[in-house]
């Protein structure tokens, strides 16, 4: 089982502690894969406004959480 597996079972788990943990470990999770994206997408020539699009996001929000990496 993938380590996003097992803590997307666990946020599911009765016990609110370990429910409320696993959350966190995923919120850590996505936002580490999200920054391996922004990067990837910004060597292949992406614009801010092009990622912005797929996130969900401004350009200007996008830009100021990963335009310093």
């Amino acid at each position: 089982m993938t380590e996003a597996t097992d803590l997307a079972e666990r946020a599911g788990d009765r016990d609110p502690r370990v429910g409320l943990r696993a959350v966190s470990a995923l919120r850590r999770l996505v936002e580490q894969l999200e920054a391996v994206q922004v990067r990837s997408a910004r060597r292949q020539g992406w614009s801010w406004q092009e990622i912005a699009a797929e996130l969900g996001v401004s350009r200007q929000a996008v830009h100021k959480k990963h335009g310093r990496q």
